[in-house]
């Protein structure tokens, strides 16, 4: 049988990972802008642009089609069988993480805070390219069998860069 102290490191495991999640969509795009400025390289990476699109694309249809997060309903299981009230019954972490994370609004705010948030990614895509990962930007000479870089017209490392002007 697995104790309620248990129960309750579990639960504020999941909560750590829900704050990381959310930290990482929110701060994601801030970097994205500020690479872009201070010429970052690893905001232009297309893993990292393609995993944050998605976790906000995640949250977005969560909000357009009701669906709680699981993260957030995992917490509240193991806060329940940890034996605790659900958000009354907090540790220090606890407090402050769901002060930060979680707001009392409307369901039809959220769902237009988080189109508007995607919308300005979709945007960050358009303005800040992310570089194409080399398996799309290489092809074969059909001779030699040899793989050279291919030209890649939208690469944002060879076009001019307005900033230079």
């Amino acid at each position: 049988m697995t104790s309620p102290g248990t129960y309750r490191m579990l639960a504020d495991l999941v909560l750590v990972i829900h704050f990381t999640f959310v930290s990482f969509v929110v701060i994601g795009l801030l970097l994205t802008w500020l690479g872009y400025f201070l010429r970052w390289k690893f905001v232009r990476n297309f893993y990292f642009r393609a995993a944050h699109i998605l976790a906000m694309a995640v949250v977005l249809l969560e909000a357009l089609f009701g669906v709680v997060c699981p993260l957030t309903t995992w917490e509240i299981q193991l806060r329940k069988l940890g034996g605790q009230i659900v958000y009354e019954d907090q540790t220090f972490m606890q407090y402050w993480i769901h002060k930060i994370m979680f707001f009392q609004l409307e369901p039809l705010t959220f769902k237009i805070i988080y189109g508007c948030f995607f919308t300005a990614l979709l945007l960050s895509f358009f303005f800040v390219r992310p570089r194409a990962p080399g398996w799309l930007t290489r092809k074969t000479d059909a001779g030699t069998e040899k793989q050279e870089p291919a030209t890649n017209k939208d690469n944002p490392e060879t076009d001019h860069d307005p900033r230079d002007s």
